[in-house]
């Protein structure tokens, strides 16, 4: 356990399941991301930063999920189920997940995994699985979030799929007479639900506690904000700012940046921070200790929003509009301390910085980030040039928001690409994404951390997600063949040299 004050110099890669290699369309638990976790310990990589595991709903985005504490009934893996006599591997071979081994094909996904689910549990029912004092068990520990989860998920069926704000008012604003009737009518459908959690945290925490045997840590990553709709709006509209009708007042966002001249319009609901306060941020807590059975770190999307927050309108059509409202600020980290003690945090601090969101951080302890995709500006000094930081940082080439280090060079001023060189003091451009890895390498902060894609030193076609933008994101996948023993040894060799191996940095 490393002790306060101690800084340990590591080193992690960023790769999200969806982008394991599988047979059946999008990354999985299965065979693939053991030999991910085989390929990392290899490499000399203590982390696996992955993105929000929660169930994904329109548009695909693992920031947007039906539930806070759910997670992803993609990433079952089919074979698994075949082992445990719950499938035939005819079965999972007659369904078509799409043939593009590279790209995610999200509606083929949709219409077909939930029918081979279904028939795992049916016979898991015949076997009784799902009677079983370890499925139990399960749904006992977890009844609190799952009840609210799989009844709107079986209810969600039920009205076709649409958002929780367009069902009956009866049902939408959880009056009991709805409540009692809408158990009954989904009760199977419940079960089914149910059934799929306890397939995901079965299979989650056997891979998580192999990544734990070979040295890997993994760190998870969490927005802010819950989605709209979601069974966390839905089951607690006294937390968030609605109207009497469950309707949002105003939605989050952020104002415009660098990457949209018109803001982001998130849309999530923004929370009532009065009443979290009334009841010590019971619900933060929760959340984070269920973050914390799933990951060893976790990274905190939007930091910034705990600090000061962006209101949009409720209808607004961008985000521009919107304002700033006071955040919780450090009161809610010190009730989330107190009840779960000190534990590993990473601070998404991105974006414009204000003096009190940098008081926030620096008062949490937990390390901020640094992009070397932002450190190197011809016009001046960047909070993101390495010899600006300090030990208590994790760095990252670019994250899942950016374009892959190849691609953002392409595009990059000419002006800003002297400067890189000059500074790296390579002779070629074409050196430059490896020359970035280096450097991130080398500086003094505690963590570093590189997504994949910049290893391989991939273009655009491996861009993760385009802020602002839906239909063509969260689909790119690494391939079996990508990862080489000789990227193994580069990259254990960088580790070796930078004293990233989970070594303590001296004084």
């Amino acid at each position: 356990m490393k002790k306060k004050n101690q800084h340990i110099r590591r080193a992690g890669v960023l790769l999200p399941i969806s982008a394991l290699p599988s047979n059946y369309g999008i990354g999985t638990f299965g065979e693939a991301a053991y030999r991910f976790v085989d390929f990392l310990a290899g490499a000399g990589q203590s982390l696996w930063q992955i993105l929000p595991l929660g169930p994904t709903s329109y548009g695909d985005s693992p920031y947007q999920s039906f539930s806070t504490f759910a997670g992803n009934p993609y990433f079952i893996d089919p074979e698994k189920l075949v082992a445990q006599g719950l499938l035939t591997k005819k079965e999972c071979d007659s369904f078509d997940f799409g043939s593009n081994d590279r790209y995610i094909d999200y509606e083929k996904i949709y219409f077909g995994r939930f029918k081979l689910l279904r028939k795992a549990f049916a016979r898991a029912v015949k076997k009784g699985m799902v009677g079983s004092p370890e499925y139990q068990a399960f749904c006992k520990k977890n009844a609190d979030w799952l009840e609210d989860y799989a009844l709107y998920m079986g209810v969600k069926e039920l009205f076709g799929g649409v958002s929780f704000l367009e069902w009956d008012e009866d049902i939408r604003l959880r009056k009991k007479t709805a409540m009692e009737k809408y158990r009954k009518k989904t009760a199977q459908e419940m079960e089914f639900y149910r059934f799929q959690q306890y397939l995901f945290n079965l299979q989650w925490q056997e891979l998580k506690a192999y990544a734990n045997e070979k040295g890997v840590e993994i760190v998870g990553d969490i927005p802010i904000y819950v989605a709209p709709d979601s069974a966390d709006t839905w089951a607690n509209p006294e937390l968030f700012q609605l109207d009497a009708k469950g309707y949002p007042k105003a939605v989050a966002g952020c104002p415009p940046d660098c990457f949209s001249e018109t803001g982001q319009l998130w849309g999530n609901p923004l929370y009532d921070w009065p009443k979290h306060k009334a009841t010590g941020y019971a619900w933060w807590i929760k959340r984070l200790r269920a973050c914390f059975e799933w990951y060893d770190v976790v990274r905190i999307d939007h930091f910034r929003g705990f600090d000061e927050y962006w209101s949009v309108p409720y209808g607004d059509k961008v985000a521009s509009g919107g304002h700033w409202e006071k955040g919780p600020g450090y009161d809610l980290f010190a009730a989330v301390k107190k009840e779960l003690g000190e534990r590993q945090v990473i601070a998404e601090d991105l974006g414009f910085m204000t003096d009190s969101v940098i008081r926030l951080v620096e008062k949490s302890g937990y390390p901020g980030m640094k992009i070397m995709q932002f450190a190197f500006s011809a016009e001046g000094n960047s909070e993101h040039i390495p010899y600006n930081y300090d030990r208590n940082f994790v760095v990252y080439t670019g994250t899942h928001d950016n374009d892959t280090m190849a691609a953002w060079l392409e595009k990059m001023p000419a002006k800003d690409v002297r400067y890189a060189m000059k500074y790296t003091g390579v002779k070629d451009k074409k050196d430059l994404p490896a020359a970035y890895i280096r450097f991130a390498m080398a500086s003094c902060a505690d963590t570093c951390i590189i997504p994949i894609q910049d290893y391989l030193e991939l273009g655009n076609e491996a861009r993760m997600n385009l802020p602002s933008t839906i239909g063509n994101n969260w689909k790119w996948r690494v391939k079996d063949r990508d990862l080489t023993a000789k990227l193994s040894k580069r990259m254990k060799e960088l580790v070796t040299v930078y004293g990233r191996g989970s070594q303590v940095a001296p004084r």
